[in-house]
C-alpha cells in the first residue's frame, strides 16, 4: 500500500466519524435527515467541527485523485 492509501482510509475514517458527530437531535430520525429544525448559523465548537469536515473531505478527494493518477 502507498501513502496515499493510507491517507484516503484515515480520512474516510475520520469524515465519517465527524459527519456522525454533527447530528442535531437526539433521535435516530434525526440522524438520517429526519430532524424538523433549521439552524443557519454555527457558532462555537460546532463550526470548527464543520470547518475540519471539509478540509478532510478536500484532503480525502484529493487522495483519491493522487492515487488514480500516479
Amino acid at each position: 500500500m502507498t501513502a496515499y492509501n493510507y491517507l484516503t482510509i484515515i480520512s474516510a475514517v475520520l469524515l465519517t466519524i465527524l459527519i456522525l458527530a454533527q447530528t442535531r437531535g437526539a433521535t435516530l430520525g434525526a440522524g438520517l435527515g429526519g430532524g424538523g429544525e433549521v439552524n443557519t448559523v454555527r457558532r462555537g465548537s460546532d463550526k470548527t467541527v464543520h470547518q475540519i469536515t471539509i478540509i478532510l473531505a478536500v484532503i480525502f478527494s484529493g487522495s483519491i485523485l493522487l492515487s488514480v493518477v500516479v
